[in-house]
């Protein structure tokens, strides 16, 4: 079917532009023009392209009680995300070929949304051998990576990066210093004082990210920073960049509109790993992802059941359920005047897109119709029992959130209709 927006307020991550116009669509792909089957009367509401979320933890194999590829899909179109780049910590990790392929087939199957698996960098993500790079990436691998766990052993970390540099492969970094990080729930200070919680440095993620850009350096390696979450990491980060090194970084969301005060009365569901850090740290950040120094923004989505959460602080699991949250939650930044439609959608589709060499991310001719409306305007409160995922554990619920999807197109096919009917 062959389909014409009009009168849409099209947000143009490419070319920095916010403009009311018109948008054609002609066998999923966007066209300059064409004789449309349908036609969509967009009423001055936002059209943009389709985020790309980086880093999504779906729990097959192993955890299907806590995320399937059908209610994380499900979950990704309620949130205007297109594509979900899954992560490797399942049970057993992603470390094989055979793993990875049963992933792929059942990703296909059930999953409304594209979706690219990562795989583990080592096996069993117990950074001690390498996987088989090459023999992933021909099976389909997006990216490697561990999550969050740091290979410790400098000298086969270095191995690795210069492999997966010889072979094209990006890797996904977790940039935290293990001994300074073991055992903390929230990050160290005043706050955590008073609490009587254990503390993490923030000193912790710069130790990392200092490590990691020296061997980047030795091995010349394409890497990401899945978090970048203090201001004692960016400059560090910059000069990398500065220096010509081929990396980038992203940041989650929950530490883009949260803070560590947000742990209130030991509230689990506000446990993360990094844990939040204070408002300064957010709001560097925050002025990182407008200047573009943090280039990718994404959910982090971690389902964790009611039994693992409903624990005392410290010994609760760490993460949140993000998908359907993403955008109306980074849309406070918008609100909030910190950043700008274009440049937001530059940090949720247009980069995480480019890093990982996709053609979506964009609403230039030729590219695929990955298409999310939504009207950034209208207020509503989240119910966490109304979510789509399945684990609940949002720090969101009760909060009143700004912004909310009208419906979510992959491939041009309209993927919010398609599972209302279903």
């Amino acid at each position: 079917m062959n389909t014409h927006f009009k009168n849409a307020r099209l947000i143009d991550p490419e070319t920095g532009t916010e403009t009311l116009g018109d948008l054609f669509v002609a066998d999923g792909v966007i066209v300059e023009t064409c004789k449309a089957d349908e036609v969509i009367d967009c009423g001055g509401k936002c059209l943009a392209p389709g985020i790309v979320d980086i880093g999504v933890k779906v729990s097959e194999p192993g955890e299907r009680h806590k995320e399937s590829f059908a209610s994380a899909g499900r979950a990704a179109v309620a949130g205007g995300i297109t594509t979900i780049v899954t992560r490797p910590d399942t049970s057993p990790a992603i470390d094989t070929p055979e793993t990875l392929e049963f992933v792929e087939r059942r990703a296909s199957i059930d999953a409304a949304v594209n979706v690219l698996p990562m795989a583990a960098l080592t096996k069993g993500r117990d950074g001690k051998e390498m996987t088989e790079i090459g023999f992933l990436m021909d099976a389909g691998a997006a990216a490697f990576t561990d999550c969050d766990r740091v290979v410790t052993n400098t000298k086969v970390f270095s191995r690795v990066l210069t492999y997966a540099h010889s072979l094209g492969a990006l890797v996904i970094g977790h940039v935290q210093e293990p001994g300074l990080s073991a055992g903390g729930s929230v990050t160290s200070g005043k706050f955590a004082t008073l609490r009587g919680l254990s503390g993490v440095s923030p000193m912790a993620e710069r130790m990392g990210l200092d490590r990691d850009i020296a061997l980047l350096e030795m091995t010349g390696a394409a890497y990401h920073v899945d978090q970048i979450t203090t201001a004692r990491a960016l400059p560090a980060l910059e000069r990398a960049k500065a220096n010509g090194l081929n990396i980038t970084a992203g940041v989650g969301i929950h530490h883009l509109t949260l803070n560590e005060m947000d742990v209130a009365d030991y509230r689990t569901f506000f446990k993360l790993k990094p844990p939040l850090r204070s408002e300064d740290d957010r709001l560097a950040v925050v002025e990182a992802v407008a200047t573009g120094l943090i280039d990718i923004i994404s959910s982090m989505h971690t389902p964790q059941d009611e039994e693992s959460k409903r624990l005392p602080f410290e010994e609760a699991a760490s993460g949140a359920v993000a998908l359907e949250t993403l955008l109306p939650a980074a849309l406070r930044l918008v609100h909030a005047g910190h950043i700008d439609l274009p440049h937001l959608f530059r940090a949720l589709a247009l980069n995480p897109a480019n890093r990982l060499g996709l053609a979506c991310g964009r609403l230039s001719v030729g590219a695929p119709a990955d298409l999310v409306l939504f009207d950034p305007d209208v207020s509503w409160k989240l119910d966490r029992s109304k979510l789509l995922s399945k684990s609940k554990n949002t720090p969101f619920d009760e909060a009143i959130l700004q912004g909310k999807v009208i419906a979510t197109y992959v491939g041009g096919v309209n993927k919010t209709e398609s599972l209302a009917n279903a």
